[in-house]
């Protein structure tokens, strides 16, 4: 099967949440902790592009303040992949995807940044 991925930005809302239809299942209070995923994949990048390579703890730091942000998550996954493979990669090299998905109450919310390393 011929199959093309075309890869886009992400579209945002001003405050930096990813668009998506699931947003309208967010309470209000739930939709302004959500800006904590958008905020915790600009810390992870801040740090990466500050020179950190290690995974673990940038994703230790990620958890960090999405528990301090929101109320009761359920982080499902942060990861930090290969871009080409979407294998986890202990030290940061190359093209990598942070990845993350959150429950926020109901709502399950997904967001991911790409860089270069």
């Amino acid at each position: 099967m011929p199959i093309e991925i075309v890869v886009g930005p992400t579209l945002r809302e001003p405050d930096g949440l990813a668009m998506s239809s699931r947003n309208v299942y967010l309470s209000p209070a739930e939709r302004q902790q959500a800006t904590a995923l958008y905020h915790t994949l600009t810390l992870a990048e801040r740090m990466i592009r500050d020179g950190e390579r290690d995974a673990a703890k940038t994703i230790s730091t990620m958890k960090s303040l999405i528990l301090r942000e929101v109320s009761s998550p359920v982080i499902e996954y942060i990861e930090i992949v290969n871009r080409a493979t979407l294998h986890p990669m202990p030290t940061l090299t190359g093209n990598i995807i942070i990845a993350l998905a959150v429950r926020i109450g109901r709502t399950r919310l997904i967001d991911n940044f790409m860089l270069t390393v």
